[in-house]
């Protein structure tokens, strides 16, 4: 089965969106402001496919600069991303105003110039943080062996006319067209849902000449009057047409089985770089699951839904601020109960993929237990698929034995010896056994079956 590309990578946006700091759909509206203007500038097809999938995907590299992002800043990363879309940074009084309102919110006036003096003191910091973001986006388009104009587009996202963009400091014509396309729609995007279009209109009329080409600047004013377009993107709760409608028709992108993997294998790299301690995260747990499942002898679809489930399990995550995945002491109630949602998240996000759902429960369950004290939806044992028990097992034994902010990384037979503690419990006994033979390398007898439930006792986080 085929399915069109587009159709997963808008629903994967929402992803997106939430490590942005913006709301549901940011990204779907920029694609249409985007396509939009290359329509009005007359962009032949082949052109506007890539530059459709660099719309779309413009942010995927924003998770990279998330976790150094809130440790300069001392602040939540989506609230500073979300104030950073709104400033007009390349000036340095406007710098400076977002960064003494974005750093260290809620602290005193001290604790806010400390932090100022940090990233003052910093070389480079903005062509750094956004230096990263871009680069690692377009890497990531590349892993979908999408077109080499598409990931140009995606790193030169931030550079502007006048050259007082980043991370190259490019001017005019030497910053690539989609990019420049990418920088005006985003920008107007952000403005047309706070302020309206007449709002919009003049920033981008005030930046024409500095952030903007004014080529595209007029071509955007030249749609001005387009109300049936503009309508829906003005009202922050309207449903914009379906992504898939600005694909140009003859150039439409399929993705079968090998695709749909490189989908997955890609977002896994965008959730694991939101924390420097999940780098590989993602790619282990979907291997330690693959290797319980192998044991159990599951077939190949259920193998590969099984991978899938593991490398998508956390993207979640995106929406958990790295002030709280990061943090080194122990969490208060509050940042525990934000913890705690990630799988709802995961849930949400997955749903909106139509050739994903076989995976929805499975990787929204990886923190349930058998005994029903698990989260978000407090599952029981007979409520939890093979897939989703074996996940679970997986993302343990990952978790105990890699680095995370408030412990080193725990010795295989250690790591095995707490999960084992959980058998029976908290996970399932014979994926735990299956875990066990994977590890060890041996050859076992065991299939999973419903599981019997014994009293509750105390679990290690996963």
């Amino acid at each position: 089965m085929r399915v069109a590309l587009s159709e997963v990578l808008g629903a994967l946006s929402y992803a997106l969106d939430l490590t942005e700091g913006e709301p549901p759909g940011h990204a779907v509206r920029t694609t249409a402001i985007g396509m939009r203007l290359a329509e009005q500038i007359g962009l032949g097809d082949e052109e506007r496919s890539s530059l459709f999938y660099a719309l779309l995907l413009k942010d995927a590299g924003c998770s990279a600069n998330a976790a150094r992002l809130s440790s300069l800043f001392a602040a939540d990363d989506h609230q500073t991303k979300h104030a950073m879309k709104r400033t007009d940074w390349s000036r340095t009084g406007s710098l400076a105003l977002y960064t003494w309102r974005s750093v260290a919110v809620g602290a005193g006036p001290l604790a806010k110039a400390r932090a100022m003096r940090r990233i003052t003191q910093e070389d480079e910091v903005t062509r750094e943080l956004i230096g990263t973001r871009c680069e690692r986006g377009a890497e990531i388009a590349r892993m979908l062996d999408l077109p080499e104009d598409t990931a140009q587009a995606i790193r030169g996202l931030d550079e502007h006319w006048d050259g007082s963009g980043q991370p190259l400091g490019l001017r005019g014509d030497e910053i690539p067209l989609f990019s420049r396309i990418l920088c005006l729609a985003q920008t107007v995007e952000v403005f047309v849902r706070t302020v309206g279009l007449r709002g919009a209109l003049g920033m981008a009329l005030k930046r024409r000449g500095r952030w903007f080409d004014p080529a595209l600047v007029d071509a955007l004013l030249a749609v001005r009057d387009d109300r049936a377009f503009w309508a829906p993107l003005e009202d922050p709760v309207a449903r914009v047409p379906p992504v898939a409608a600005w694909e140009p028709a003859d150039r439409v992108l399929t993705a079968g089985d090998e695709r749909l993997d490189r989908v997955a294998d890609a977002f896994a790299q965008v959730i694991d770089a939101k924390s420097p301690f999940t780098a590989r995260h993602s790619a282990e747990v979907a291997r330690w699951a693959v290797e319980i499942g192998s044991v159990l002898e599951m077939g190949e679809a259920e193998l590969r839904d099984l991978r899938r489930a593991g490398l998508l399990h956390d993207i979640g995550k995106l929406a958990v601020s790295s002030r709280i995945l990061d943090k080194p002491g122990r969490l208060e109630p509050d940042e525990m109960a934000a913890i705690r949602e990630h799988p709802r998240y995961t849930q949400q996000i997955l749903e909106r993929v139509a050739c994903l759902r076989g995976i929805v429960e499975t990787a929204a369950s990886h923190h349930e237990r058998l005994d029903g004290r698990g989260y978000h939806r407090g599952l029981t044992g007979v409520s939890l698929s093979r897939a989703a028990r074996i996940l679970a097992v997986a993302d343990i034994y990952e978790a105990l034995t890699a680095d995370r902010p408030y412990r080193e990384a725990m010795p295989r037979e250690r790591a095995l010896a707490i999960v084992r503690e959980q058998r029976g419990v908290a996970l399932c006994p014979t994926a735990v056994d299956a875990l066990e033979a994977a590890v060890h390398g041996w050859v076992a007898d065991v299939r999973v079956s419903p599981p019997a439930v014994a009293e509750p006792r105390p679990t290690a986080a996963g």
